[in-house]
């Protein structure tokens, strides 16, 4: 049985696939792995993996109690299995178990017998103790259909006053394990220190709410044939997706040998987005970089006087990478710079007031769709909601379906930023970011991603590549200035350029 842990060293692991299936994509290959084995193999294989974590855990603190709650149903069984071998270790183990109404499964009622014949001690209420060396979540997993009534929000509600590591068997209780949303309207979940999701990996575990609920996630696979398993419904970004344009430059190069960008936007009062877009282009290896303002603007940059600029009434769009809206606002000079845009057979990054704009029209959107150059769009949940006409709640509802259909729609490469951003490609591949910290809920941060992202095209990149890679070095930007002390309260959009560039030449290296 393999077991893989998901942290930033793991995710340049060439050996990790990072693949992400669904729900109904794991009850297939469970139910395929199952013909083979013997009942209970697999929970009985659950139970092991998860307690050889549990003792890791626990640690240096094996005189405290460790204590398992164990649902109804085939999660509460891998508990189950997890309290009897944590007793056989010789911990003191305290089990609450929420029987069935009915009958357990065979597999469940074999890991209640096991349970019962251990060390391990079942109570009908938990000792009021917060002395706990450990929490296991065993309550319920994927198959959760519906919010969690009578005992179980109390009791999840109360676990977050914990100072204990809690571990989630399977998927924190509670958490929709393909949407990374508390199941049902109005629901709670626990928030696990740490997940062993079992079988292959999930997206709810690492987007919108997942990354706050599942903590740390390790995979363990239980040893089940990789030929069952099918084409994973999502990629887990990495390096190993966009290695292949990590290439060290050659000697014999200049300025024009690494592309031009042009950001356009600018409005008055709003060119600091613009700049901070420029900035992000410049560090992420543009050879020149451009402002085009649709308002006058300053005559140059004074902490970056690198950066060229411009006024959008006359400048050429063709031949460069475009950069289409930081800052941009709705006037009819937007209006029209961004239609030239939209129609300019350049890569284009389309961001904050263009994606506004684009929303707005049909007519732009169908130029968007229909355009030559290789195109990425930047929303954050509202943007991509007005592009989809639908609300920013129902687009976090559901990310990756947000995103898949927003690509298809614009012919685009779409990142749909947030936690866990969401990268969706025309043909329906995605890739969920693993990167970055809440350091970039701040203003500016998504005006220096959409730099980097049109830097990279700049340079060669292709679209899905450049969308992904940008994402991932942006969010490896925030977690080196958090690991350096400068946030993530505080930490601000112009400090991430200079952070960006070491992490693209430390990649390269």
């Amino acid at each position: 049985m393999r077991a893989s842990k998901m942290n930033e060293s793991d995710m340049n692991n060439e050996l990790y696939s990072g693949k992400l299936y669904s729900v109904a994509q794991i009850r297939a290959v469970e139910e395929a792995a199952m013909q083979g084995l013997e009942t209970g193999t697999l929970m009985t294989r659950a139970g092991r993996a998860a307690a050889d974590l549990a003792l890791g855990l626990v640690g240096e603190a094996r005189s405290r109690p460790v204590l398992v709650l164990a649902g109804p149903g085939n999660n509460g069984g891998d508990a189950l299995e997890l309290a009897a071998n944590l007793g056989e270790a010789g911990l003191d183990v305290v089990v609450l178990y929420f029987a069935p109404n009915g009958q357990p499964s065979p597999e469940s009622a074999q890991a209640l017998a096991r349970a019962r014949a251990s060390r391990a001690n079942f109570a009908d209420v938990a000792p009021d103790t917060r002395d706990w060396a450990l929490v296991v979540d065993g309550l319920f997993g994927i198959g959760l259909a519906r919010n969690l009534v009578g005992r179980y929000p109390e009791l999840v509600t109360a676990l977050s006053d914990l100072r204990c590591p809690v571990l989630a068997l399977d998927v924190p209780s509670g958490l929709d394990a393909d949407t990374g949303v508390p199941v049902g309207e109005g629901g709670v979940a626990v928030r696990a220190t740490h997940t062993i999701t079992f079988i292959g990996d999930k997206p709810g575990l690492h987007t919108a709410c997942g990354r706050d609920h599942a903590g740390q996630v390790l995979l363990a696979d239980l040893g089940i044939d990789p030929a069952l398993f099918p084409p994973p419904a999502a990629l887990l970004a990495a390096r190993h997706l966009f290695a292949a344009q990590l290439v060290p430059r050659r000697q014999n190069t200049h300025k024009g040998s690494h592309g031009d960008v042009a950001v356009v936007g600018g409005a008055h009062g709003m060119l600091g987005a613009a700049v901070l877009a420029a900035r992000g282009a410049l560090h992420a290896g543009a050879g020149r970089v451009f402002v085009a303002s649709v308002d006058a603007g300053p005559g140059y940059d004074s902490a970056q006087p690198e950066l060229m600029f411009r006024s959008s009434h006359d400048f050429a769009l063709e031949g460069r990478t475009l950069v289409l809206g930081p800052g941009m606002g709705d006037a009819l000079e937007a209006m029209r710079v961004l239609g030239h845009g939209v129609d300019a057979s350049v890569p284009a990054v389309i961001d904050a007031d263009g994606l506004n704009l684009v929303s707005a029209s049909t007519d732009l959107q169908a130029r968007v769709a229909k355009r030559l150059g290789a195109t990425v769009v930047t929303p954050h949940p509202l943007e991509a909601a007005r592009l989809l006409g639908i609300s920013a709640a129902e687009v976090q509802a559901d990310r990756l379906g947000a995103a898949r259909t927003l690509a298809r729609r614009l012919n685009a490469v779409v990142v749909l930023k947030g936690s866990g951003t969401v990268v969706a490609a025309p043909d329906g591949e995605i890739a969920i970011n693993p990167t970055g910290n809440p350091g970039l809920a701040t203003a500016g941060t998504g005006d220096v991603l959409a730099g980097v992202v049109g830097a990279l095209l700049a340079q060669g990149w292709p679209a899905w590549e450049a969308a992904v890679g940008a994402v991932w070095m942006h969010g490896a930007a925030a977690d080196r200035l958090v690991a350096d002390g400068i946030g993530p309260i505080g930490l601000t959009a112009g400090e991430l350029p200079a952070a960006i560039r070491a992490v693209f030449n430390g990649l390269v290296r």
